[in-house]
């Protein structure tokens, strides 16, 4: 795609991002002479006509938002099977690249932060836009901690046919809501629940939901209660604690029913640290497994009756039966009460246990020691890290609290080291990809080859190949183009040749005629003649040198000699003043200082005015 210009304006310079759906590039727009960003959608896309009309038609919705933390939209295009949406170009990085260098957040900054994101949400709700896959990579960072919401390539307008009215499911399984798992309606109160999690990952520096694949994390949204972010997190205020918990319910009736309305919310907890959150269990309707009530009503209490009178009536040793009785379960319930104390003594004493300390252990060792000290082993999210993948970070709770038998220990794995796509660096020049790679985190080594077609200085071949994932601190071996190879070819004797003899004889070896000197004779046979060469014949030079010469021009009338002065002894300064005196032309190689020990005509010879006289130096 580098090269290509789409609509006649936007030339695309190099990609700088890529996404489930779409890739996005770098492009120069030519009409109004600035820099954007071109996203771009995937082939497997490209090729479903309906998905691309109602990608068209959601993308041109999208166009028209315009808010200070929505990254502006500026032309919908199609060419040649190809099409893109043409966005403000944003200088920084992605909130997930910040939570992954960082961990969590200040909470300031989180405020700030969800703030922002809650503005850009709420200018598009406003305009009956709903983004549905908000998530730390659509929302960009600048250097000036603005926030710019991206990324509304999937969003729906409000009440119309979206692109997920089909039996799959869009959106990023870590932040997409327990009615987007299910493939059910969204509202705005979706992304009132995607923005929880988001918000959730700021302050814990990892999402809640974590699992092996996309259908068991949605499994989760859907069934699994959330570890509230404060227990992961001491540090987190109980008020944004309460607000995060209140936007992630799994009821989209329990959340908040408005970006408004959290926007209000997290501006209080800005304003007044003591600012409480409230939270409402709501009655929804729905049907409910209860109980049934006794009622103690007339006809009852009629029966009853009936039943004491026809007990009066029974004779005395039914009575003395039943006391006896009544004695004999008596004393038994007196016997069963105090065994049934001495287990429940027991039963008390050993209820609670001691979570194991399994951190560094693996997956495997952990669950046989959890479940052996009869807790449930939970398999909980997995995160990168430099421990070894598999192996136990934390657990929740913690080793050493003390929980009741069969309570559940939530256990955190290494997924290993964090990965890096490497990028594509062919053609880009040598110090622009060493940068790259360095921001990275990432090692580079350079090797050299010459090349006929890669200019000097760019990068012709690299290892691993692009799209490759690879770990932190890997090699990137970069080959690194030394431009055409230069070959040494030996210098021809010219002298004698015409100049056309001697131009072609040098491009038989590679090489040029530069410069011609002519110098006036009387003598008609030496006419067009060459005498002298700049390199001397049987030198070797670089293929594509220069060759100067002199050569005769017959003229009888013009011609004048000169006698050859004595240069021996004299510096090449001085040397170089007297030849140009008498109008001599003089070869000579050296310092102004530096001494002439011989010439190669002899002093007081004559020579044609315009002959060349070679000196040498000590």
């Amino acid at each position: 795609m580098i090269g290509t210009i789409l609509g006649s304006r936007y030339e695309i310079i190099e990609k700088i991002g890529e996404g489930g759906m779409a890739e996005v590039y770098k492009a120069k727009c030519h009409l109004l002479d600035r820099f954007v960003a071109i996203k771009i959608l995937k082939k497997q896309f490209a090729n479903d006509k309906d998905f691309v009309k109602k990608f068209q038609k959601e993308a041109s919705s999208a166009a028209g938002l315009l808010g200070t933390n929505i990254v502006n939209i500026y032309d919908v295009g199609n060419e040649n099977n190809i099409n893109y949406i043409v966005m403000e170009l944003v200088e920084g990085k992605t909130l997930k690249e910040i939570i992954n260098e960082n961990g969590p957040l200040p909470i300031e900054k989180v405020i700030d932060y969800s703030i922002q994101i809650a503005k850009a949400l709420e200018c598009a709700h406003k305009n009956n836009i709903i983004h549905r896959d908000v998530k730390p990579h659509n929302i960009l960072v600048t250097d000036e901690e603005n926030i710019k919401v991206t990324d509304f390539g999937i969003a729906k307008a409000s009440g119309s046919a979206t692109i997920t009215n089909t039996c799959k499911v869009m959106g990023s399984a870590h932040y997409f809501s327990p009615e987007q798992a299910k493939g059910s309606y969204v509202d705005c109160r979706t992304d009132i629940y995607s923005l929880g999690i988001v918000i959730y990952e700021m302050v814990t520096g990892r999402v809640p939901f974590d699992a092996e694949s996309p259908v068991s994390v949605a499994l989760k949204h859907i069934q699994e209660p959330v570890i509230p972010p404060r227990l992961v997190n001491p540090n987190v205020p109980s008020n944004l604690n309460n607000l995060i918990l209140k936007c992630i319910e799994k009821e989209p009736i329990k959340r908040y029913q408005s970006i408004s309305e959290l926007l209000n919310d997290i501006n209080m907890i800005k304003r007044n640290n003591s600012y409480d959150i409230i939270t409402k269990d709501i009655d929804d309707g729905n049907t409910k497994i209860m109980d049934p009530v006794i009622v103690d009503d007339k006809k009852n209490a009629n029966k009853r009756s009936r039943s004491i009178k026809k007990n009066k009536n029974k004779n005395n040793k039914s009575k003395s039966r039943i006391f006896v009785a009544v004695l004999a379960l008596l004393a038994i319930g007196i016997l069963s009460g105090w065994g049934y104390g001495k287990i429940m003594s027991r039963m008390n004493a050993i209820k609670e246990v001691l979570v194991p300390d399994v951190v560094g252990l693996r997956k495997e060792e952990a669950k046989i020691k959890i479940e052996n000290s009869g807790l449930n082993f939970i398999l909980g999210e997995s995160e990168t890290s430099d421990e070894p993948k598999d192996k136990v970070l934390r657990t929740f709770p913690n080793s050493g609290s003390k929980v009741k038998v069969h309570s559940d220990v939530t256990v955190c794995v290494s997924k290993g080291p964090e990965k890096v796509l490497v990028r594509d660096f062919r053609e880009y020049d040598y110090i622009t990809a060493k940068n790259i790679i360095k921001n990275d985190n990432l090692r580079v080594e350079i090797s050299y080859e010459f090349s006929d077609v890669i200019s000097k200085g760019r990068i012709i071949t690299q290892t691993p190949e692009p799209g490759v994932k690879v770990n932190k601190n890997d090699k990137i071996v970069l080959v690194v183009s030394n431009g055409p190879k230069v070959k040494i070819v030996t210098v021809p004797d010219l002298n004698g040749l015409t100049l056309n003899e001697a131009k072609t004889l040098l491009k038989l070896k590679k090489l040029n005629l530069g410069n011609s000197v002519k110098t006036l004779i009387d003598k008609k046979e030496l006419n067009g003649k060459i005498y002298s060469q700049s390199i001397e014949k049987n030198d070797e030079v670089k293929e594509g040198s220069k060759i100067d010469v002199s050569y005769y021009v017959y003229d009888s009338k013009e011609v004048q000699r000169v006698k050859v002065p004595n240069f021996e002894g004299m510096t090449v300064l001085k040397a170089k003043e007297l030849a140009n005196s008498k109008g001599i032309n003089i070869n000579v190689y050296g310092k102004d200082n530096d001494i002439v020990v011989s010439q190669d005509k002899e002093a007081g010879s004559e020579i044609y005015l315009g002959d060349i006289v070679n000196l040498s130096i000590d």
